[in-house]
């Protein structure tokens, strides 16, 4: 689908050129933006680098393992069907950690891991639990203290305060998180979602 969509807007973009007497303009706008575009995404290869680099110090030094003994009692209260011990715990766990710092790209695999950790407690494989739907709810939302890729794309294109969105990303997160979990959790709570769920 997104493939029709590129394809419509570049032969949207030709045919009205063609109507508005621009067409001799598209090479050098095609060339001039591709150019940028590379160096952007050249710019952003670094900077997420280097964010990796610091998460890969982080998960090695114990930082990591320290944040997600913190919020742990959290993880119970947001899991309670979910066994301590279990593996899922810890996915999920280590998946929040990556998005608070920004990592989305080392958070994904982190959260395709939880999903099949808390897939093998699910007695109905066609049908999300509670837990599913609240970890969904939450990695969608992605809570962040770091915005690492926001940064990284800011100062890439040439941003004097790259960090600037920090607050404002951390708000935005904060509220969208929260409203997350309360949807998520009432939800679970209504009496349709039961019946389905006890029917199963």
């Amino acid at each position: 689908m997104l493939n029709v969509i590129w394809l419509v807007l570049l032969v949207g973009s030709v045919v009205v050129s063609v109507f508005t007497g621009h067409l001799k303009d598209i090479v050098p706008a095609v060339t001039e933006s591709a150019e940028s575009a590379f160096k952007m995404a050249l710019g952003f290869t670094g900077v997420m680098a280097l964010w990796l680099g610091i998460m890969k110090i982080a998960e090695e030094s114990g930082l990591v393992e320290l944040i997600t003994r913190a919020i742990a009692p959290i993880m119970r209260y947001l899991f309670p069907e979910i066994p301590r011990d279990h593996p899922a715990m810890g996915s999920m766990a280590m998946n929040m950690v990556a998005n608070m710092l920004g990592l989305n790209n080392a958070a994904t695999p982190l959260g395709i891991r939880a999903m099949k950790d808390l897939d093998s407690l699910n007695a109905r494989k066609d049908t999300a639990t509670d837990s599913m739907c609240m970890f969904l709810a939450i990695n969608t939302s992605s809570l962040q203290l770091v915005p690492a890729g926001a940064i990284a794309l800011l100062a890439a294109g040439g941003s004097s305060d790259p960090t600037i969105i920090v607050f404002p990303a951390l708000l935005a997160t904060i509220v969208s998180t929260v409203t997350g979990v309360l949807s998520a959790k009432f939800l679970s709570r209504m009496r349709r979602f039961r019946e389905d769920k006890d029917r199963g």
